[in-house]
């Protein structure tokens, strides 16, 4: 594991069990949105002939800082989903991503499209709290676990209802997965060692994954040319962030963004 990773890792369990002390697992029970009906995640990003994109409510990061001083997670998600999003990924880390579960609780009282824990899950109380707050789905970081511990979190979500991005980094982590059990499979772009973006390293992991699975590309996508590249190697969303949460008017950054891509599609197809 990355030393980033360890280091987040590390404080998630010392602020996760701070939580545990005040609300226990049977206590996310009474919460308002465990009840709520969920939205099919998988479905909802997996279109026909086109790359969907899951856009995330992200305010900060550990490598870039503040992303967005001017930042609300309610007006952000109101114009993803006006604007084309068919789903959305929300931050609710807050040491290093100054994200926030009263973010997710938020967008999902009012979001007619999927909305992603983004997080760092280690414990299924995690996912258990991911209802509770009204996400539809989990990220569940494959470089993060030993042993069974991806599996037993995957077996929580399935308890909870939840159905779940596993996200990985290294083709050892894609070769060594039980494909049985995996519903949707994302490739982060990123190095933890560097930082830097590779699309193409990405893709080649991607690819691996047998037929009938989800596939989602994440990090450092920019431009609608790198959905295209998505788009002829068979993957079926993106999940972009920075991108658009730095733009001024983030409406029309995604759905300038879409339009782009459709076009360009359109000669790829007439080609």
């Amino acid at each position: 594991m990355a030393d980033i990773l360890e280091k987040i890792a590390e404080q998630t369990k010392e602020d996760l069990q701070k939580r545990k002390r005040k609300v226990s697992l049977k206590d996310l029970e009474s919460f308002p949105l465990f009840e709520k009906e969920r939205l099919n995640f998988a479905d909802a990003i997996n279109k026909k002939a086109t790359v969907s994109i899951i856009a995330e409510i992200k305010k900060a990061s550990p490598s870039k800082g503040i992303i967005r001083h001017d930042f609300d997670s309610l007006k952000i998600a109101k114009a993803y989903i006006e604007n084309g999003a068919s789903a959305i990924s929300v931050l609710t880390d807050l040491p290093f991503f100054q994200g926030s579960l009263s973010y997710l609780e938020k967008v999902a009282e009012m979001s007619p499209v999927p909305l992603l824990r983004k997080d760092f899950i280690l414990e299924p109380y995690q996912v258990k709290e991911a209802r509770a707050y009204g996400a539809d789905a989990v990220l569940l970081i494959d470089t993060m676990y030993d042993g069974n511990q991806l599996y037993e979190l995957l077996a929580a979500a399935n308890e909870f209802g939840l159905q779940t991005l596993v996200e990985c980094y290294h083709e050892e982590e894609i070769e060594n997965l039980n494909w049985n059990e995996i519903e949707i499979i994302g490739v982060n772009n990123r190095n933890l060692s560097t930082f830097e973006v590779d699309l193409h390293r990405g893709v080649e992991l991607l690819e691996k994954a047998p037929d009938g699975i989800v596939r989602v590309s994440e990090s450092g996508i920019q431009n609608p040319e790198d959905l295209i590249v998505l788009h002829k190697h068979g993957i079926h969303s993106a999940l972009i962030g920075e991108h658009f949460m730095r733009q001024e008017d983030i409406g029309f950054a995604l759905k300038d963004y879409i339009i782009q891509f459709q076009e360009l599609l359109n000669e790829v197809n007439h080609e």
